[in-house]
């Protein structure tokens, strides 16, 4: 019964994922203000959203990257319709790579301030995506405007969690960034997300032992390399972190200093450092670098489509009251064995 429900999930949100497809514009699509005039007394829900995160941002500014992450993570699987918040015994919390994505606590707390101020009506995938902005740029980045009007997914599982690794080359980016419609411009950009943030020795430790025929990454800066060496060492019991922007003045600091210690070789992730020599990504590494160029902006216009990875807009999805499940699962269900059976007469 269980596989029916989730194939009858799958084929009713393709079906109206089409249909949305054939009504842009409108209330069918993104568009930046959607709520303005849907809450009473002209709430503002961009401004809620703000003040939380502004609260938590003055306690602890890792806020920030872990927002970032976690919008990431969620619009790479199914599309940015808050997949990711759900719980359950196979969400997509437990996959892998979502072990470590933080920031949940955060989201219930807005979502506690949106209800209040204008029940309903706010997407839990939206405020991902304003809360997301609001930290970055609090954390130095630029305010970019920020497209809503998404729905909430009804599905989340662990098995669709398939997150580019940190290990990739740049070719296999390349192609995961291409399957969800992002330029090979938009994913050097988006990379440029690490200007803030950490990440474990597991890694990358491989680059500092064994990265080739039992030797260690040659691209890395050898200063670095032995930096790396005292904090991962290969008899370590514990997965220490490191800053991914290793200017120790901008690890905290959304701007474009983490392009320029990767050019320097002080790339701490394989992918991060392969964006330097690769010609498809060289290029956009040295334009980014350029005074000319204005990466804040850039990167903002790279989040918002991010955002519009795979939405759900129109009546796709539903708004949910918990960002933790979704508002009734056996309705859900029902409804998707009548179509089942629809289809079968």
């Amino acid at each position: 019964m269980r596989s029916w429900v989730v194939l009858g999930v799958v084929i009713g949100v393709m079906f109206v994922n089409f249909v949305g497809q054939c009504h842009g514009g409108g209330g069918w699509g993104l568009q930046v203000g959607f709520y303005k005039g849907k809450c009473k007394k002209n709430v503002d829900i961009e401004r809620i959203v703000f003040g939380v995160i502004f609260s938590r941002f003055r306690k602890d500014p890792t806020i920030t990257p872990a927002l970032l992450r976690m919008h990431f993570h969620d619009c790479f699987v199914r599309g940015c319709d808050a997949s990711i918040l759900l719980d359950g015994s196979d969400s997509e919390k437990i996959a892998g790579p979502n072990l470590s994505v933080r920031g949940f606590d955060i989201i219930d707390e807005v979502k506690s301030a949106v209800e209040k101020a204008c029940p309903g009506v706010v997407s839990c995938a939206d405020i991902i995506a304003i809360a997301t902005r609001d930290a970055i740029s609090l954390a130095g980045g630029k305010r970019y405007p920020v497209q809503t009007g998404r729905r909430d997914g009804l599905i989340s599982r662990a098995e669709d969690v398939d997150i580019p690794s940190p290990a990739f080359t740049v070719s296999e980016a390349i192609s995961a960034f291409a399957a969800k419609n992002l330029h090979v411009s938009d994913m050097v950009l988006l990379l440029g997300g690490h200007t803030i943030g950490v990440t474990h020795c597991s890694n990358f430790q491989y680059r500092l032992y064994n990265f080739q025929n039992g030797k260690p990454d040659r691209t890395m800066n050898p200063i670095l390399a032995n930096q790396l060496r005292k904090i991962c060492p290969q008899s370590a019991t514990t997965d220490n972190v490191v800053d991914l922007d290793q200017n120790p003045l901008s690890a905290n600091v959304v701007d474009n200093s983490f392009y320029r210690q990767i050019k320097m070789g002080r790339g701490v992730l394989q992918i991060d450092q392969e964006l330097t020599w690769d010609p498809r990504t060289k290029k956009i590494v040295d334009w980014i670098l350029r005074p000319v160029f204005d990466f804040q902006t850039q990167f903002g216009q790279a989040m918002v489509k991010l955002g519009s990875v795979g939405v759900l807009t129109g009546t796709q999805g539903e708004i949910r009251k918990s960002c933790r499940a979704i508002n009734n699962p056996s309705a859900i269900q029902a409804s998707i064995l009548a179509l089942l059976n629809q289809n079968q007469h």
